[in-house]
């Protein structure tokens, strides 16, 4: 466990999010990112944030 406090703060921030309503979540820690820095997404329905099935552009 490199860094406990890390862990700490993502355990509140999924808290927070799953508290206010927020149903599903998908977490991506990246390295080059800003520390402190979050982005959000918003999609409304239930398929995967992102996926091509969300974007609408899946060829079956």
């Amino acid at each position: 466990m490199e860094n406990y406090q890390d862990i700490e703060n993502i355990i509140t921030l999924l808290d927070d999010r799953m508290g206010s309503g927020v149903a599903r979540i998908k977490l991506h820690v990246d390295d080059t990112v800003q520390e402190g820095e979050t982005l959000e997404t918003y999609h409304h329905g239930r398929c995967d944030v992102g996926s091509a099935w969300a974007k609408g552009n899946c060829d079956v």
